[in-house]
């Protein structure tokens, strides 16, 4: 895929996300994929392939909110990566507020997402989420 198919790809899933759709990016997702929480904190780590990603993941985090968006601010591709800067709102299942700052750094092949290393306000997950459980 060329660098603007790329760069509509991580588009399009984010105008779903910030309607809502939470499942536009697993959609997505090739089965190698493979997540990554970069740092030195309580959720840092390596989430891979797509199944564990979702199990281990994703679901238990979502469980974690009553309802949850994530918009698109800033997208910008190079070759197969795509950085995504955004915003996401949402409200815990304990009715606290979680309006998170994102940096994503995707790589696409084939028209799917490979990887994706996210950088977060890990003060806000660290105080507002559970931590996740191997």
């Amino acid at each position: 895929m060329s660098v603007i198919e790329n760069k509509n790809l991580l588009e399009g899933i984010f105008e779903q996300m910030s309607h809502g759709n939470t499942r536009a990016m697993s959609d997505a997702m090739a089965d190698d994929f493979r997540w990554v929480f970069p740092g030195n904190w309580s959720w840092s780590g390596v989430w891979e392939p797509k199944s564990v990603v979702l199990q281990q993941l994703l679901r238990p985090l979502m469980a974690q909110f009553t309802e949850y968006r994530t918009a698109a601010e800033m997208i910008v591709a190079e070759g197969d990566r795509v950085i995504v800067q955004a915003r996401g709102y949402g409200v815990t299942t304990r009715g606290e507020t979680y309006d998170q700052t994102y940096c994503f750094v995707f790589r696409v092949a084939d028209g799917q997402l490979k990887e994706v290393v996210e950088h977060c306000d890990t003060a806000l997950v660290e105080r507002v989420l559970d931590p996740l459980t191997a």
